[in-house]
């Protein structure tokens, strides 16, 4: 194949059949050439045998006389399409331009290989296309109603001498461009154009042909889109020597002009107010030209937005094209003349208020006597509001009890006044409403206290809810005409302005009720002169001097003023040093003691003195507070926290006021020993299944003490990472009392703590695994007896930790399973021995009877 392969120049397979005076485009391509991409073209023309030069790219020179003047002027040009391809533009082709034409490449090939030119026929033929249209409807308009049906005639015919196929299609102008609307192609199939392809399939556009060639395009139920300039285009197909269709030429006659007489649906009446129970009359009124017999569809539509889409529109009333109209009994539909209907709606209410739509269809007689909808408009929405019938009154608001003093009761009235308009159909409700007064000029919005519904549901507000349900605040009608709020026990927060509004209902055609009417009355100020309430709290310590172990006791003696009948709970606080760590935040609620004189532990954690720490009452405004055996953990600053309280309404007890005391110091002057603590290994690097020994050293500096007199609690822990980020683990206690307390492991390690000095502690790790590794510590608190024989508990030590390290044994991981398989291999190994002894010996043994020879020794040949 690369031997053969060469240049290829390439033409249409001819002939080519034009027309007359049309123009003709000749391409030309080469391919599997060498040199540069970009190749010349040469085209030359031969009526006979001879060839005329006729154009090239490469060369301007290359035109005969003959063609100068045409080339010159543009009717024989060549247009290149690509690097290696051209195309021959012979414009206005005339009988004179039938013969050959030849394509030429000059070559670029490093050898001579293919063909460098190709040639194709050009025939021309004369033009035979007629195309004609009606020449009564081409010089004036068609004008039509909307909804009707009309039909075009367009004649074509061809004489030419070949055989042609004519392609036919029906245009519309729409503003400066003709679209297609159906077409009949040079293969007999029909082809709507774009947006037409719904009404060729209901057949509301067809084409049909007639007679004489002539082309009938027909139209039913014409719109608005209808409406334009119609021509006729036909275009002469022929069929080339590939099998592919070319057309030839083509021609357009315009045929008629169109217009279409809309028909309109418009509602006499613009924007409506109708006051409330009034009638509602609106009038639809259909504008069209049609003078034969029609009748029209009506039908009624409200909405409450104006959507003319009708998507959530309800149906009131239609009529149909026989005049019979849908039942109601509030809402009439009659027929006033022959393009008007009107809608009437009696005794409207407000929620009649919104769009109202009318939509008209014309239908037209059929000539076998059904009737036919030929168009359908809806009217742009006619807006109605409703007005409310208000009932005229007045509002006034007074209070019939007011507050002397906190906790007096208050009752308030609103009343309704000059009531004029109002039937049965209208009821009344009350929403109160407060507003908190401030000495500034700021403006403070109100609070709903509560609302009442049309059918006397009490709505409560989020500030009177609590109380209302408690009884503190009453809601109720004192009359027809007042509406009551009554607060049984008044305080100081609801000292402020109220007011209320009362509140119209209309009642509807369905039993509704909607509210027509809010009269707000002029608010009533509900105030007292008060004194500020004073509490003084003064904290004394009993004893000057004290020591460590012996009772701490202080009293707190509370003085107040303006507050009546007052009760006092109170709270103590210690306020520790920094350098606790059971408290990081400083302060400790130790024990409380209620208005109610209850008792309560707060945050007194300690166990073992569960009853050391007493609040009691000495008297109404004298509190003492004792701590038995003091430990040197207990110092700090002591405090009295102190509440007055005032008795409220229901025999509740309300807060007036807070007060904090002097602080109280309890601070240990000791001269004993301290104590260090340090954490050692002799392996903190250990392997698997070992055992890991961790010593806690405690140290002492200054006082030497004997071993019985002090005591250690020792608590391990650890943290499971390298950079000490996550929370400590507990591993294991020993309490000063000897007793170990062991947290649950998952592992199959095990723990061991033990004393094995009075001033060292060991904890074992047995068997250590993977996750034992990580930072160990310990914490010791020291517990030290003092000289009167009370054991005083010191602040806890924590220890710096020691990273363990468990790493594998790879010898000691594999060397028992390796002792299993070589024991194994070598008892089934002699045990195949045995087997194959054995089978031998019995299993397998055959006895052979060979015949017995006798054994004679020759005799010398001397005795033979």
């Amino acid at each position: 194949l690369a031997f053969c392969r060469g240049r290829v120049v390439r033409v249409p397979k001819g002939p080519l059949i034009r027309v007359t005076g049309t123009e003709v485009v000749i391409p030309c391509s080469v391919s599997d050439y060498d040199g540069p991409s970009e190749q010349n073209f040469d085209w030359e023309f031969s009526r006979e045998t001879d060839f005329v030069r006729i154009v090239s790219t490469w060369d301007s020179t290359f035109t005969s006389e003959e063609y100068q003047k045409r080339v010159g002027n543009g009717d024989i040009k060549l247009r290149r399409s690509s690097n290696d391809a051209v195309e021959l533009v012979v414009r206005n082709i005339q009988p004179t331009d039938q013969g050959r034409y030849k394509c030429s490449t000059p070559s670029t090939d490093a050898t001579v290989q293919g063909n460098y030119d190709a040639e194709v026929q050009v025939k021309v033929i004369s033009d035979g296309l007629s195309v004609s249209g009606s020449k009564a409807r081409s010089s004036m308009p068609l004008r039509l109603s909307e909804g009707d049906s009309f039909k075009l005639r367009c004649s074509a015919i061809t004489t030419s001498p070949e055989h042609t196929h004519l392609h036919v299609t029906w245009q519309i102008k729409s503003g400066s461009v003709w679209q297609d609307i159906l077409s009949l192609t040079h293969e007999g199939k029909f082809h709507p154009g774009p947006g037409y392809e719904e009404r060729y399939q209901n057949g509301d556009i067809r084409m049909d042909t007639g007679v004489n060639d002539t082309y009938w395009l027909s139209v039913s139920q014409a719109s608005s889109v209808d409406e334009g300039a119609y021509r006729c285009l036909v275009s002469e197909w022929v069929r080339g020597a590939d099998s592919s269709w070319q057309k030839i030429q083509e021609k357009s006659v315009e045929i008629a002009s169109v217009a279409i007489r809309r028909t309109d649906v418009i509602i006499s009446t613009s924007n409506v107010s109708v006051t409330e129970r009034d009638s509602l009359d609106l009038t639809c009124n259909i504008t069209t030209d049609r003078s034969g017999i029609f009748q029209a569809e009506v039908m009624w539509y409200f909405s409450a937005s104006p959507d003319d889409t009708l998507s959530d529109a309800q149906v009131l009333l239609s009529m149909d094209h026989d005049s019979v109209v849908s039942d109601s009994t509030l809402i009439s539909l009659s027929h006033i003349d022959r393009n008007s209907y009107r809608l009437l709606v009696r005794d409207v209410a407000l929620e009649d208020s919104g769009y109202y739509f009318c939509q008209a269809a014309v239908w037209v007689p059929l000539h076998n006597g059904s009737w036919h909808k030929v168009v359908e408009r809806t009217s742009a929405p006619v807006s109605v509001v409703v007005t409310a019938l208000e009932p005229d009154y007045e509002v006034f608001l007074n209070a019939s009890k007011t507050p002397k003093f906190s906790d007096d009761p208050t009752e308030l009235n609103c009343r309704i006044t000059n009531a004029q308009d109002t039937e049965a159909n209208i009821r009344f409700t009350v929403s109160w409403y407060y507003r908190e007064r401030l000495p500034s000029d700021d403006v403070v919005t109100e609070e709903l206290l509560a609302a009442m519904d049309a059918d006397w549901t009490l709505l409560l507000g989020d500030r009177s809810r609590e109380r209302t349900q408690n009884g503190e605040i009453i809601f109720f009608k004192k009359a027809v005409d007042i509406f009551s709020l009554r607060i049984q026990w008044t305080s100081e927060s609801d000292r402020g302005d109220y007011f209320c509004v009362i509140s119209a209902w209309s009642r509807h055609r369905n039993n509704s009720w909607v509210k027509s009417k809010d009269v707000t009355s002029a608010s009533v100020s509900i105030f007292w002169a008060t004194q500020d309430y004073t509490l003084t709290v003064e904290a004394v310590k009993l004893k000057p001097f004290f020591v460590a172990g012996h009772t701490f006791e202080m009293t707190c003696k509370v003085s107040s003023k303006n507050i009546k009948t007052p009760r006092y709970s109170v709270l103590i606080t210690a306020e520790k040093p920094l350098t606790d760590q059971s408290n990081p935040n400083g302060t400790t609620r130790i024990i409380s003691l209620n208005q109610d004189s209850v008792v309560r532990l707060e945050d007194w954690t300690d166990q073992t003195r569960v009853d050391g720490v007493v609040l009691e009452k000495v008297q109404e405004n004298e509190f003492r507070y004792r701590m038995y055996q003091t430990q040197i953990s207990d110092a700090g600053l002591y405090r009295c926290v102190v509440t007055a309280w005032s008795p409220g309404g229901g025999g509740m007890w309300r807060e007036a006021v807070n007060g904090l005391s002097n602080p109280i110091q309890i601070d240990f002057q000791t001269s004993g020993p301290v104590f260090n603590v340090s954490v050692h290994s002799d392996n903190p690097t250990i392997y698997q299944g070992e055992l890991a020994d961790l010593l806690c050293i405690v140290t002492m500096e200054g006082m030497a003490l004997e071993p019985d007199d002090m005591s250690f609690d020792v608590s391990w822990f650890a943290v499971r990472s390298f950079a000490l980020d996550r929370e400590p683990v507990l591993l294991a206690s020993l309490d000063r009392k000897g007793i170990v307390t062991q947290s649950r492991r998952n592992g199959s390690s095990d723990l061991s703590l033990e004393r094995i000095s009075p001033l060292e502690f060991r904890l074992r790790v047995h068997g250590c695994e993977d996750h034992d590794f990580g930072n160990h510590y310990c914490v010791v608190t020291p517990w030290v007896r003092s000289s009167t024989g009370v054991w005083q508990q010191e602040p806890d030590i924590k220890a710096k930790p020691i990273f363990l390290s468990v790493k594998m044994d790879v010898l000691n991981a594999f060397k028992y399973p390796l002792l299993i398989g070589i024991g194994l291999a070598t008892v089934i190994g002699l045990l195949s021995c045995l087997i194959g002894y054995c089978s031998s010996r019995w299993c397998c043994k055959k006895e052979v009877q060979e015949t017995r020879r006798e054994r004679r020794r020759l005799m010398s040949m001397e005795m033979d």
